[in-house]
């Protein structure tokens, strides 16, 4: 019997009600992972029952953690839980974020703050936490831990329309480095996954953008949730061991053009 590329590991994986977050930690499940769904609903946006609910249903192992990125109580608690039930913590996916879609001057202090809450400061709450436990953690495998933080394509070059979005994306860029420098030694891989345009359970913005991102992506197709999650999938196993600090895009060859 083949044995699921996961099994035996815990994932948390944040943001992971809907979209791409939800994909990641279905997959994980199906590989065998003990899956802590982290967001601040259970709500579905592309519709269907929640993802902790899904995946018990197909036998797998899921605990939904209600929790708030932004906010460090909460994250301390969500690892804090995540090892009381299963001991420890090997995979941390940080994927929760939201966009504004504004430009710089109509950008204000309220969206920045909204912004930068979760999707710098919520990334960077998590990866503190996820690195404390991890340093307690005995080594398997040549990691006590490994993490995967969803930054973007416009992490590296600009989001129009987008700038407190791009500005946080970059963030996570610069983060995942340093984190995989600082703690390589201590057998933490750190790496980061940049999607293209993913088409998800948001609303697309209009007929227009999705037709520009169909002609600046060389691949036939738009991208889809599954195929981020396969890309994490790959990071988050025994594999990926000698690769750490990379921000992989998923991108359908968009940045190659």
């Amino acid at each position: 019997m083949e044995t699921k590329s996961l099994a035996g590991k815990t994932a948390v994986v944040t943001g992971a009600a809907s979209g791409i977050g939800r994909s990641i930690a279905l997959l994980f499940a199906a590989e065998g992972a003990q899956v802590i769904v982290a967001d601040i609903t259970t709500k579905v946006k592309e519709g269907g029952e929640p993802t902790a609910d899904c995946i018990q249903q197909a036998g797998g192992s899921a605990l939904f953690i209600p929790t708030d990125v932004s906010k460090w109580t909460e994250v301390d608690n969500l690892v804090s839980q995540t090892v009381e039930r299963f001991g420890r913590l090997d995979i941390m996916v940080n994927n929760a974020a939201i966009a504004v879609d504004k430009p710089l001057v109509e950008t204000t202090e309220e969206d920045w703050n909204r912004v930068m809450d979760i999707n710098a400061k919520g990334v960077f709450f998590c990866c503190k936490r996820a690195v404390q436990q991890m340093l307690t953690q005995e080594i398997r495998n040549e990691a006590r831990g490994r993490i995967i933080n969803i930054s973007s394509q416009h992490g590296m070059i600009c989001a129009p329309g987008n700038f407190a979005y791009g500005v946080g994306k970059s963030t996570v860029v610069y983060m995942t480095r340093q984190i995989a420098v600082d703690y390589a030694k201590e057998h933490i891989i750190c790496n980061a996954l940049a999607p293209g345009r993913i088409l998800t359970g948001k609303p697309l913005i209009s007929s227009d953008s999705v037709e520009y991102s169909q002609s600046r992506t060389p691949f036939p197709r738009l991208g889809v949730p599954s195929d981020v999650a396969k890309a994490a999938l790959f990071l988050a196993g025994d594999g990926a061991t000698y690769i750490t600090g990379v921000n992989l895009l998923v991108d359908g060859g968009w940045m190659a053009g």
